[in-house]
């Protein structure tokens, strides 16, 4: 579905139109752009279904979003919350690209006006969007590569009212310790009094992450924490 600049301008405007006049709480079903734009998801989950490969999937998503862009932003626009399936999914599918910025933007939308998931996802929207991100960076990490702690934390301002299970949410809080705690120069013989509170931030996010699931895996990284904190802080002293 390859569209010229002017179809895409059209296509804004129109999803903008259809999502304003769609009552908070109703559905999308019968707006034509939203019909189509279903349509076409369709198509392209059948094409998803073909590729057996994580990483080939995450691929072809990436490939594919583009072509949703102007509905996503019409809709975002002006939408007044009625459910969309088009919207949550496509939200799903930038964070499997590693589009976080662009599932967050989306996220915002959909967790202010409590659109649902899909039954397919088994997850509550919040919970799936802090799993999605958190998951994430907790891959990056254990591969030796940062994630942007920015987006931790938005993602945590997001889904801080979001029900979900501690084990979930103490994913995200591991994940954002962890960033905090490598802005910190383990190796300098001095820290100063920024990254001295970047540590006590980052352990006390540890001890949460821990309370909220004693299995989380963040013990060592408190015990490595606390050790460092008390050497600093015997040698301001």
């Amino acid at each position: 579905m390859s569209l010229s600049l002017a179809q895409r301008n059209q296509l804004r405007k129109r999803a903008a139109q259809e999502a304003a006049a769609a009552a908070p709480a109703a559905l999308m079903e019968g707006a034509t752009n939203y019909e189509v734009m279903l349509a076409k998801l369709q198509q392209d989950q059948f094409r998803l279904k073909q590729v057996q490969s994580t990483e080939g999937k995450a691929k072809l998503k990436a490939e594919l979003l583009p072509e949703y862009v102007p509905y996503i932003e019409g809709v975002l626009s002006a939408g007044q919350g009625a459910q969309d399936d088009v919207l949550v999914t496509v939200m799903v599918w930038r964070f499997d690209a590693s589009d976080f910025d662009g599932g967050l933007q989306i996220a915002e939308y959909v967790l202010r006006h409590q659109l649902v998931m899909p039954d397919r996802f088994n997850r509550t929207t919040g919970c799936l969007v802090a799993e999605e991100v958190a998951t994430a960076a907790l891959n990056a990490q254990k591969a030796g590569k940062r994630f942007p702690l920015e987006t931790l934390t938005r993602t945590a301002e997001l889904t801080d009212d979001q029900d979900m299970p501690d084990e979930a949410r103490a994913k995200l809080v591991l994940a954002s310790a962890r960033e905090q705690l490598a802005l910190v120069n383990e190796e300098a013989e001095k820290l100063n009094d920024e990254e001295i509170g970047q540590l006590q931030a980052g352990i006390a996010l540890l001890q949460r992450a821990i309370k909220l699931h004693d299995k989380c895996g963040g013990k060592k990284d408190l015990e490595r924490a606390e050790r460092l904190l008390k050497k600093h802080a015997s040698t301001a002293g």
